[in-house]
């Protein structure tokens, strides 16, 4: 069966036209991850997407409900990005991703952030990153679930 809007009704396929191209994942995971919400923040980061791939990425992600624009409350030229839940639910999906990532990636060092979330049981992890994200946080930096995590003794 035909979708309006897709080529299936198939939930890989929705999952696939969502996420699949090579940015979006990377937008979610700079907002979920590591906090970011500006479109310069998203320029700035070290894959270096260019301005008119991360408007379009952008809007698709809030055409497809896994992100919000609201105007930023310091600035009404600004515009912030912020996971909804349908984006929050990404956040297992993300982890799976650096978890198969990180078996192709050279060595890193165990201080690596990274390495340092893949020590954490997978339920207690996923659930204290959207509680974090839920409360406007992310999972590294100040106040994020890594920091709730450790504080627990998790």
């Amino acid at each position: 069966m035909k979708r309006a809007d897709g080529r299936s009704d198939c939930p890989t396929n929705f999952t696939v036209e969502a996420l699949g191209d090579s940015w979006s994942l990377l937008i979610l995971r700079d907002i979920l991850a590591l906090g970011k919400r500006s479109f310069g923040e998203f320029l700035a980061s070290d894959e270096r997407i260019g301005q008119s791939v991360l408007a379009e990425r952008l809007d698709r992600l809030e055409r497809t409900g896994l992100v919000s624009r609201s105007t930023s409350p310091t600035d009404a030229r600004k515009q912030l990005y912020i996971a909804t839940e349908r984006g929050i639910d990404v956040i297992p999906l993300l982890l799976e991703a650096v978890r198969w990532g990180v078996g192709g990636l050279p060595p890193v060092g165990e201080d690596d952030p990274w390495m340092q979330v893949l020590q954490v049981d997978r339920g207690d992890l996923i659930a204290a990153w959207q509680r974090s994200v839920r409360a406007g946080r992310s999972l590294f930096g100040d106040g994020g679930a890594l920091e709730d995590l450790a504080a627990a003794g998790a």
